[in-house]
């Protein structure tokens, strides 16, 4: 059988999954940028005038990525935003999506790890060819303290697991990477 899509079909296909890939990294761009307390990381996904709700906490988007490096570095040494589950709704320009994020923060005592795990409920718009969130709500769902101890046991500390650093001496900038690049943080 024979498949015949016109092209008008297949434009539009198309213009959908650039878009969701956009919207999905505008996403991703966010956890990155929190989770190397990357300011101009974290507010390139917001719009100028965009607003992040955490809690009773209000911020404008471009505002965001201070509070959230303050915040975060007042209850962790580490931590990693897991975007998993993720909707989204397109209608022109405007988006509404729905992100599932796993969050592990280590606490600043070395002994203990916060599991978190909520939503990002987004509205994303599209100006001048350029998704951003537009309006940020997050959930909490559940959350739970774990032992982090392990992490400063010999099997990690003789082992010389890398760990991530807040910001830019991240491996994760590193270009082009090589593995004789100096590690900038090990467990």
């Amino acid at each position: 059988m024979t498949l015949h899509i016109g092209k008008d079909t297949l434009r539009e296909d198309v213009r959908y999954l650039l878009d969701r890939t956009a919207i999905l990294d505008c996403i991703a761009r966010h956890a990155r940028g929190c989770d190397r307390h990357d300011i101009d990381l974290i507010t390139s996904a917001y719009h100028a005038d965009g607003v992040d709700e955490h809690g009773h906490q209000i911020n404008p988007g471009p505002e965001y990525g201070a509070w959230a490096n303050v915040t975060h570095a007042e209850t962790s040494l580490v931590h990693t935003h897991n975007i998993t589950t993720h909707t989204c709704e397109i209608d022109g320009d405007t988006a509404h999506a729905e992100s599932y994020v796993l969050v592990i923060l280590i606490g600043t005592d070395s002994r203990t790890a916060q599991f978190i795990t909520g939503r990002y409920i987004d509205r994303l718009e599209r100006q001048d060819g350029d998704w951003r969130i537009a309006v940020r709500r997050s959930t909490v769902e559940g959350m739970f303290i774990a032992d982090a101890r392990v992490l400063q046991s010999e099997f990690f500390t003789e082992k010389g697991y890398l760990v991530g650093t807040r910001d830019r001496t991240d491996l994760s900038y590193e270009r082009p990477l090589s593995i004789d690049t100096p590690a900038p943080a090990r467990w």
